[in-house]
């Protein structure tokens, strides 16, 4: 395992939440929604509902706006959402953005001109996925527990791997695991040190491709683009930038 990890843009800024609050209340709330709707509208016999409502909370989301979101999946006129996944590349970083959309070629428009206009290429399936691992990942502020404590209580769940980023401005544990062993992790973890911050299932990159400059500007307008689209959910990359021009970036 991993104690430490000196990227820390594996899953793009983690910051922009804020800015954003109120996009990222309506992208919790779809996920909610399809979820109850894919499964029962009870969080505790649905696994996915589950997770999706423990981020939502994890996101300071409202409990009434949980709740709606929970019967608008079983009214008959609820919106039928398809979950799509585009794949591309940009300088050479490979891009996932998963859609969660009521209008597929809406979405795929809106995914193809953003790729086209800053200057990134779209790929087919399997392009880009191939370099990335489907994990579990749950994650805990870095005073949850002190990093030997989490490396322990992690290894003994069965977690695949542990970073720790516990600085001032550090994003703290983020524990991995194997897709499917996510629950029961998340579970034996929750037990020790109280509900995570977040826990889902991410695409984790098998490797990270540097960029620097001009194209590090580029690569990142391409991701903040992607993700203030309304029907994208989520986007990986693997792209690595330093700190330096991150902070040049406003990052």
């Amino acid at each position: 395992m991993a104690g430490h990890s000196k990227f820390k843009n594996i899953m793009h800024r983690k910051g922009r939440a804020d800015a954003v609050r109120s996009k990222l209340f309506s992208k919790l709330s779809r996920e909610i929604t399809v979820a109850a709707k894919a499964g029962l509208p009870d969080p505790n016999m649905n696994p996915r509902l589950r997770l999706a409502v423990a981020n939502a909370k994890a996101e300071s989301v409202p409990r009434d706006v949980i709740e709606r979101a929970i019967k608008k999946s079983q009214m008959g006129d609820a919106a039928d959402y398809t979950e799509i996944r585009y794949e591309g590349v940009a300088a050479g970083v490979g891009i996932i953005v998963e859609v969660l959309t009521d209008n597929k070629n809406r979405a795929a428009a809106n995914v193809r001109t953003i790729f086209g206009k800053l200057g990134g290429n779209m790929g087919a399936t399997g392009s880009v996925t191939f370099n990335f691992d489907r994990m579990g990942q749950i994650e805990y502020p870095a005073k949850a527990a002190s990093e030997d404590a989490m490396m322990e209580a992690a290894i003994e769940a069965g977690a695949a791997d542990v970073e720790a980023d516990l600085g001032e401005d550090g994003s703290g544990h983020t524990v991995y695991t194997a897709f499917e062993d996510l629950n029961e992790v998340a579970q034996a973890l929750e037990k020790q040190f109280g509900e995570a911050s977040s826990t889902k299932i991410v695409w984790r990159p098998k490797s990270l491709v540097p960029v620097t400059g001009d194209q590090a500007g580029t690569v990142m307008k391409l991701l903040d683009a992607l993700e203030d689209d309304d029907d994208v959910q989520n986007v990986y990359s693997n792209v690595d930038i330093s700190d330096e021009d991150m902070a040049q970036l406003g990052g």
